[in-house]
């Protein structure tokens, strides 16, 4: 059964079943507290935790989602996939526990001919909180399940809540028997290290989990709170993964061997040269790159764009562990040009906007490839030479000054330096690294401070236009020299009325023969003698307000009625020494 026939059959089955059909929403959450929709409940928490009434009573979606937390896994399980699908039925104080789990059971072992997935229900295992009687006794009694598959587990195995006081709850979790050749049996009823090692997880895979928010929580740590009684609206949440039904449906050993991914190793096969199966690194190399493709297409269709910091740093990261993927396999030429377009054919029928966006899609992450092969032919350079120097020098440890420079210099991103250091054998000084991020940070907010003081917010000047009734009469195109008056002082960009040398000022005039240097000007004739001199003024209002800066002011001086000669041609005089000597009443 193809990928994109479980997202329907999953749509089908709940618009059969009453449910409201909500699309996905977009990977890039609503919620500020999250940089990416992670699951399938998202977009429902406010009707789930109370802030919202819902507008249905009950909905289902399949939701698009990236997690990214366990990224250096992927590829390495059957289980960790950066971007997925999650299938989700949702009721808001409609049906609760015994719905939820009929209609679970029924679309997982229903045949295929009436719509269900035809899973074998003797492969069907159920995890519930241990002190659920409900859930047990109608899994048990009323679903027929064999209690001997039936496992109780204590609240830090199987409760849901946010985080913090408020709606909470048990779950209820369906797991698929993939067989001994995956994995040890069960003991009869519980299994000690449920969920287990990973080969105990490669076994029983759980599929789909269903969330009862039955309880409100108290103040308190991890799972440790009291619960403080039941809600009044008691809500459903379920998340089934779309991958692992694939990949248990289809007969396949992991999700990136299912029809939405696999196309995308094989031509990575084809260009590098490499056999998926052969050799175990490159196993894993060829499922991130099938991964990572996949979730670069979804996310810059989703409107993110390369970047350092947040989501475009998530996005610039996944492809370039997948270009770099593809260079570890031998192919050092352009990938993503043959590679995108196979991954959008694969998950076009599902997102069909995908088609009419490809253009600008494309186009962004083949420009990111671009810009990152550059970075790599250099940065491996420096890297090569820099583990030279430490393994000849007997050490394990590369130095995080050295790792900074790579960072800062030649643009390689610390995961990246981290990543090759641990393929050959050594470890980063990454205390070291942080240590010199953060004094880059100190001197770029010194640097920052130090030029904000020489910018102005131009909302003072308005202000001052507004004040004095129009703009400062400009007479350069006719006089190079005027007497006029200091009208307002300025340091640091706030207005003062006296000051003390040494100090940056900016100063108003009453009239003024320097023209502005920046925004448009009206400028002098060909002919005029003015044209071509430099502009020594500086007009940061566009009403008008011509503020001059001339060289640090020297002895005191305030703003008022005294009377200076402005010089087109020397603006460089000292404001307080010019008005001191033409009779400023202020001046000392």
């Amino acid at each position: 059964m193809r990928t994109s026939e479980i997202h329907r059959r999953w749509l089908d089955f709940f618009a059969k079943k009453d449910h409201e059909i909500v699309p996905s929403t977009s990977l890039v959450s609503s919620d500020p507290s999250i940089l990416f929709t992670i699951a399938g409940m998202v977009p429902f928490i406010p009707y789930i935790v109370g802030t919202e009434k819902a507008p249905y009573a009950r909905a289902a979606s399949v939701q698009k989602c990236i997690r990214t937390n366990d990224i250096e896994n992927v590829g390495r399980t059957t289980r960790h996939g950066t971007f997925f699908q999650m299938a989700g039925n949702f009721s808001f104080g409609d049906y609760f526990k015994q719905g939820a789990i009929d209609y679970s059971w029924e679309f997982l072992t229903s045949s295929q001919e009436e719509g269900g997935l035809g899973f074998d229900p003797e492969r069907l295992w159920f995890t519930v909180w241990e002190q659920d009687e409900e859930s047990y006794q109608h899994v048990t009694e009323v679903i027929g399940l064999d209690p001997k598959r039936v496992v109780r587990l204590p609240r830090e195995e199987i409760f849901w809540d946010t985080g913090q006081p408020g709606p909470a709850g048990p779950c209820g979790e369906w797991h698929y028997d993939r067989g001994p050749e995956h994995g040890p049996d069960a003991v009869t009823g519980t299994v000690p290290e449920w969920p287990g090692d990973e080969k105990g997880e490669d076994r029983y895979i759980e599929i789909w989990n269903l969330v009862f928010d039955q309880f409100l929580r108290g103040e308190g740590k991890g799972k440790d709170y009291p619960l403080l009684g039941e809600l009044e609206q008691k809500s459903i949440d379920t998340g089934l993964g779309v991958e692992r039904v694939a990949y248990l449906l289809q007969g396949k050993q992991n999700m990136y061997e299912i029809d939405q991914i696999f196309p995308v190793i094989e031509k990575a096969q084809e260009l590098s040269g490499r056999a998926y199966g052969a050799d175990g690194e490159d196993d894993v190399h060829l499922r991130i790159i099938g991964d990572h493709v996949r979730s670069a297409l979804m996310l810059v269709a989703d409107g993110v764009r390369p970047g350092n910091e947040g989501r475009g740093y998530v996005l610039r990261r996944l492809i370039r562990r997948a270009v770099r993927s593809m260079r570890l396999l031998g192919h050092s030429q352009p990938s993503m040009p043959e590679l995108l377009p196979i991954s959008k054919s694969l998950m076009v029928e599902s997102y069909p906007e995908l088609d009419a966006d490809f253009g600008r899609i494309s186009e962004i992450v083949y420009a990111e490839e671009e810009a990152f092969r550059r970075t790599l032919e250099t940065g491996t350079t420096i890297f090569d030479q820099l583990v030279g120097r430490v393994k000849q020098d007997g050490g394990g440890v590369v130095p995080g000054d050295d790792a900074f420079r790579l960072h800062d210099t030649y643009g390689f991103p610390i995961d990246l330096t981290m990543e090759m250091a641990q393929e050959v054998g050594l470890q980063v000084d990454a205390d070291a690294f942080r240590g010199a991020m953060q004094e880059q940070r100190e001197r770029a907010r010194a640097d920052a401070a130090a030029k904000k003081a020489g910018h102005t917010d131009t909302a003072i000047y308005n202000r001052l236009l507004t004040q004095r009734g129009g703009e400062v009469p400009f007479v350069g195109y006719t006089d190079d020299t005027v007497s006029t008056t200091v009208e307002s002082v300025l340091v640091d960009g706030q207005l003062v009325s006296s000051l003390e040398a040494p100090a940056q000022v900016e100063i108003v005039l009453s009239t003024t023969p320097s023209m502005r240097s920046r925004g448009p000007a009206r400028r002098p004739g060909p002919h005029h003698p003015r044209r071509g001199r430099p502009d020594r003024g500086r007009r940061c209002a566009e009403a008008g307000a011509r503020a001059h800066r001339p060289p640090r002011a020297a002895g005191r001086g305030r703003c008022g009625t005294g009377r200076l000669r402005h010089r087109h041609d020397r603006p460089r005089a000292s404001w307080c020494d010019r008005a001191r000597s033409h009779g400023d009443p202020h001046g000392a």
